[in-house]
């Protein structure tokens, strides 16, 4: 099955790199979104929203109509979103706080043009092994941290803690590959 062309709303190179693996012809559309959490927000309605909003955002920008993938990935543990850390202190409380234990990575994904929309959210459980001092800190030097959300990217020096998954691996990385073929596919039957 052909997909259609569409505009990708995202600046991650790692979605670059998974789109192309579905053999999507895309083009990028930049989606600059206030990214706050509103107050009392679930995560899996946060994250949603901003995958709908990057879309819309991309929309937007088009010159010419065609449809916009939009997508946001989150780490949650106990129901708190853990962001993209800010300096090594933070970085270092969500280590702590991941070290040894299982937490949530889920990622949305929505598909829309000017008059149709399709969506899907995607979470895998994480688990780490337990974290030594060194291990944090010298994971932090690395420079791989900065803009990860939840502090660690499973694609590079961050697998290294993750002793399993449960639910799929190119989701945790940014872009549910299984999920994301579908939506293309059920986009293309509706059209």
């Amino acid at each position: 099955m052909s997909y259609p062309v569409i505009a990708l709303a995202s600046s991650s190179p790692r979605r670059r790199e998974l789109l192309t693996q579905l053999g999507v012809s895309f083009s990028l559309v930049k989606a600059d979104i206030d990214e706050s959490v509103q107050h009392a927000e679930a995560p899996a309605h946060y994250v949603q929203r901003l995958a709908e909003q990057k879309a819309r955002a991309g929309l937007s920008r088009l010159a010419q109509p065609m449809p916009v993938l939009g997508a946001d990935t989150i780490v949650v543990l106990d129901n708190q979103i853990l962001g993209k850390p800010a300096d090594f202190a933070e970085f270092s409380r969500t280590m702590q706080l991941l070290s040894g234990r299982c937490h949530q990575v889920m990622t949305a994904v929505a598909l829309l043009d000017q008059r149709r929309s399709l969506s899907v959210l995607v979470s895998t459980e994480v688990c780490f092994r337990p974290l030594s001092t060194e291990d944090i800190s010298r994971y932090w030097q690395s420079g791989e941290p900065q803009d990860k959300a939840g502090g660690y990217g499973i694609q590079g020096l961050g697998g290294r803690f993750v002793q399993r998954i449960n639910g799929s691996y190119s989701s945790v990385v940014g872009l549910p590959l299984c999920e994301t073929e579908q939506l293309l596919q059920n986009w293309q039957e509706q059209a």
